[in-house]
C-alpha cells in the first residue's frame, strides 16, 4: 500500500513528484478526481488532491492526513465541518500550498484580460476571411484595473497592473499592504476598467458577485476570475453579459466547477447536464467575448516545480512531526 495518494495529478505534476519524492515514501497517482476513481475507500492513509475532488466524510477515520495542492483551502474547511458535522471527533490534519503560484496565476489573469481588451477569441475567428471589422481593442495604459482581494497573487496583480501603466485600486476587508491604494467595492467598481477577483473563498461571500452588484460596475467592464468558481456565478456572468453591463469574461474557475470538468471530461451531452452553472458556464464559453480555461493558471513550469517541491516538503514534515508546514486555518 501506498503512504501517500495524489489525486488530479496530471501528467507533468506526477512527473516533478515521482522525481522529487523520496524513495522511502511510496506513492501512487492518477489524474481523476475522488469520485471519478471509482475508490470506495482510501488507497493511502495520506492522500492529496487539487480543488475538484469531493471528500468522502467517510473516510475521516481511515485518514492521517490530507493535502491539497491549492492554494485556496475553503473545501478543506467544508470538508471538516462536514465530518464534525457527523460527530467524529478526529479530522485528519488538513494542509495546503499557499506560496507556490502567485506569479504564474497572476500572469494568467494578466493573459485574460488582454486578450479580451484585444478582442483575440473574435481576432482568431476572422483570420479565416481576414477581416478587421469590429476588432478594434483597448489598451492598458491608463486604464483602470480594480483587484477584489488583496492577498499573495492580489498583490502581484496590482504590481503588473502598475508595470503597464494601469491606475490600480486594491479592494480588501484588510487594507494593510504597503503603497496599495484601497478603496470600497462600490467605489472602486464604477470607476473599473477591468476587475480581477483574487479573493479567499469563505462562508461569507460565496457568490459575492451577484447581479446587483455586477450592476454597479463600469459598464463594458472586463471581468476576470483566477480564484474561486463559487465567487461569481456563471448564471449571473452570463446574464451581466448579456444586457451589456459586462464587455467580457475570463475565467479559470468555475461555480459548481467539479460537475463542470466532470461532465467535459465526460464529453457529456449538454442535453445530459442538469446542473445549472455548468450549463451557463458551457453557454459563456461559447460566446466571443469570453475565454475560458481548464483551471490551469497555476500551470507553469516554474510553478509546478514549486508546488511540487513544497508537497514533498510539507510531507516529510508530517512524516517527522505529525503536522503539515502548512496546515489549514480553523
Amino acid at each position: 500500500m501506498s503512504d501517500v495518494f495524489f489525486y488530479e495529478a496530471f501528467a507533468e505534476e506526477a512527473e516533478a513528484l515521482q522525481r522529487l519524492l523520496p524513495a522511502d515514501i511510496p506513492a501512487g497517482y492518477s489524474a481523476a478526481t475522488i469520485q471519478e476513481s471509482g475508490h470506495a475507500q482510501p488507497p493511502a492513509r495520506v492522500i492529496s488532491v487539487r480543488t475538484q475532488s469531493q471528500l468522502p466524510p467517510a473516510w475521516a477515520g481511515r485518514l492521517t492526513a490530507i493535502l491539497s495542492r491549492s492554494t485556496g483551502y475553503d473545501h478543506l474547511v467544508a470538508y471538516r465541518g462536514a465530518v464534525r458535522g457527523q460527530g467524529v471527533a478526529e479530522v485528519p490534519e488538513l494542509g495546503y500550498l499557499p506560496l507556490y503560484c502567485h506569479r504564474a496565476v497572476a500572469e494568467h489573469a494578466l493573459m485574460l484580460w488582454l486578450a479580451l481588451l484585444r478582442r483575440l477569441p473574435r481576432q482568431r475567428r476572422q483570420f479565416a476571411t481576414f477581416q478587421r471589422d469590429g476588432l478594434t481593442g483597448l489598451e492598458c495604459t491608463a486604464k483602470v484595473l480594480v483587484v477584489v482581494g488583496v492577498g499573495h497573487i492580489g498583490a502581484e496583480i496590482l504590481a503588473i497592473g502598475a508595470a503597464l501603466g494601469m491606475t490600480v485600486i486594491g479592494v480588501d476587508r484588510q487594507a494593510d499592504r504597503p503603497g496599495v491604494r484601497y478603496a470600497d467595492i462600490l467605489q472602486a467598481l464604477p470607476q473599473a476598467d477591468v476587475i480581477v477577483c483574487a479573493m479567499d473563498l469563505n462562508a461569507s461571500n460565496r457568490g459575492y458577485f451577484t447581479a446587483e452588484l455586477l450592476a454597479s460596475a463600469k459598464r463594458g467592464a472586463i471581468f476576470i476570475n483566477i480564484s474561486r468558481g463559487e465567487l461569481s456565478p456563471s448564471t449571473e456572468l452570463l446574464a451581466a453579459l448579456e444586457r451589456g453591463q459586462l464587455g467580457g469574461v475570463g475565467l479559470d474557475v468555475f461555480d459548481h466547477e467539479a460537475v463542470l470538468a466532470g461532465a467535459l471530461r465526460a464529453q457529456a451531452p449538454l442535453a445530459a447536464i442538469d446542473d445549472v452553472q455548468a450549463r451557463a458556464a458551457i453557454a459563456l464559453s461559447l460566446r466571443d467575448d469570453v475565454l475560458c480555461t481548464p483551471h490551469n493558471a497555476f500551470n507553469s513550469v516554474e510553478a509546478v516545480e514549486r508546488k511540487s517541491a513544497h508537497s514533498v516538503q510539507t510531507l516529510i514534515s508530517l512524516r517527522q512531526s505529525g503536522r503539515f508546514l502548512w496546515s489549514a486555518p480553523g
